[in-house]
């Protein structure tokens, strides 16, 4: 290498695992990232720190736990004295925020992001600064350079409704938007080492968008558990959930019907469609300006959907569809084949092995480890227990499901073990919790946690549990068992 290694990390909102054909789905259009995930370190269980956007998205790009950097739900700014992967990095690279953030300050640059090219205005309640309330983002002055005007309001200024902008042409909307604008900040980088953060919303609700005819709803693959509420001994919240979900008609459709939920799921999968076009975009300038072969290629989500398995739309609960998310690392300086990582990853992880392979110190109060060693195949992730978190109800899900009894059942906060041996425990501070044999359930349609079989593995869980809460400073009480 002739300069540091650049940094392209790519994320989306909302996207789960099976979306892309090495997790198993041969059917839907993605050649981009599949072309991505043959180049790549391919993470099988990759987890989320925490279900749910803002939290996750911390943990991303700090390398700390929710509970520790101080994001524990939704809407929370991230605290300007937590430093992000950006604010690490020396001073030599140029640095880039595009799209989504969520983290406080939507539209402006912070946290070491010295470019920063803002895509939402729908999080202006959490703006720091009243005086703030007179800016809106970039990619709302692009919509209206092209003749487009605005539907809604928002504090106090007209703005475009998610709605407005997912009803738009291909070549208006957001993701194409931040294909284009990231692909020329690579073009123009030239010999500074850079690193680029981009972040879609996409396949993030409205659930609609320019390709929503592209996939045939009755050919979409399901599972078991599709359109399946959730068993007796389920906790309270996805009981509710499910039962809300499956009575109502969400995004123009009618969700107690098959068809219903088909049509959503096939305008999901229209959206990641559309998230792959915008990453070729992406991925063709790194190819076109001579800087693939130095730069380390990161694309994941910061947590998963539902879209039916359950009988339930959205995320915030502890199903794999909510929580295990893609996960591909395109490290060219150690060859571009795929490579299959199996066992537990979890997104803690992600800061400290980047910056490992950056060559930049890993300061000693981040929370993951490194796994670079596991890409070198000097050890493995075999033995790696994951571990996720849920801090209570944070307006999620959104206040159109709106009983007190659902918001209430949202509060408990819970933690989560996925052991190295595949078995996932949820430990409710209040009411049900959840035990699922992963090797032989993976679809999560038993509950075991009241079966006396199992009740030394449920107390070895939970040790392991505690000691996890021990290391990481984590507060929360979780039921004796």
């Amino acid at each position: 290498m002739t300069k540091k290694p650049n940094l392209l990390f790519i994320f989306t909102d909302q996207q789960r695992a099976d979306t892309l054909r090495c997790y198993g789905n041969d059917q839907i259009h993605v050649p981009a990232l599949n072309t991505l995930a043959e180049e790549s370190f391919v993470f099988e269980n990759a987890y989320v720190s925490q279900p749910v956007c803002s939290p996750s998205r911390a943990t991303m790009l700090t390398g700390l736990w929710p509970h520790t950097c101080g994001v524990p739900s939704c809407n929370v700014p991230l605290p300007a004295d937590v430093p992000t992967i950006a604010e690490l990095l020396s001073d030599e690279y140029a640095t880039a925020y595009m799209g989504k953030w969520h983290l406080g300050d939507e539209i402006f640059p912070q946290h070491g992001f010295e470019t920063w090219v803002g895509s939402e205005d729908s999080y202006r309640h959490s703006y720091s600064d009243a005086a703030r309330l007179s800016h809106l983002s970039d990619y709302h002055h692009f919509l209206l350079e092209n003749g487009f005007e605005p539907d809604a309001e928002n504090q106090g200024e007209r703005i475009f409704s998610r709605h407005a902008e997912a009803s738009l042409a291909e070549e208006f909307t957001k993701a194409t938007y931040l294909g284009e604008r990231a692909a020329q900040f690579i073009r123009d980088s030239g010999d500074q080492p850079f690193a680029l953060c981009v972040s879609y919303l996409e396949p993030h609700p409205p659930h609609t968008g320019p390709l929503n005819d592209l996939y045939e709803p009755w050919s979409l693959p399901t599972g078991p558990s599709f359109m399946q509420k959730p068993p007796a001994n389920a906790p309270l919240i996805t009981r509710l959930m499910a039962a809300y979900y499956m009575a109502s008609e969400e995004y123009g459709y009618d969700l107690q019907t098959e068809e219903g939920w088909r049509s959503v799921r096939a305008r999901y999968w229209g959206n990641v469609t559309l998230v792959d076009r915008s990453v070729e975009k992406i991925l063709r300038a790194l190819d076109e300006s001579g800087q693939a072969d130095n730069t380390i290629v990161v694309f994941t989500s910061d947590h998963g959907e539902m879209v039916g398995d359950h009988g339930i739309l959205g995320k915030t609960v502890m199903y794999e569809e909510s929580v295990k998310v893609p996960m591909l690392m395109r490290v060219p300086m150690l060859g571009v084949a795929q490579k299959r990582i199996s066992g537990n990853f979890s997104h803690i992880d992600l800061v400290p092995t980047l910056l490992k392979l950056m060559g930049v110190p890993i300061p000693e109060n981040l929370q993951g480890e490194s796994r670079v060693p596991v890409l070198h195949g000097e050890a493995s992730l075999e033995g790696n227990d994951a571990f996720i978190e849920w801090n209570g109800s944070d307006g999620h899900p959104p206040a159109s499901i709106g009983e007190a009894e659902v918001n209430r059942s949202m509060a408990p906060p819970l933690r989560t073990i996925v052991s190295a041996d595949r078995w996932k425990l949820n430990l409710y501070a209040r009411g049900q919790c959840e035990l699922y044999d992963l090797n032989a359930d993976a679809f999560e349609m038993e509950n075991l946690f009241d079966s006396p079989d199992h009740r030394n593995r449920i107390r070895d869980l939970t040790e392991r549990l505690r000691q996890w809460q021990e290391r990481t400073g984590d507060k929360e009480t979780l039921p004796k068992v």
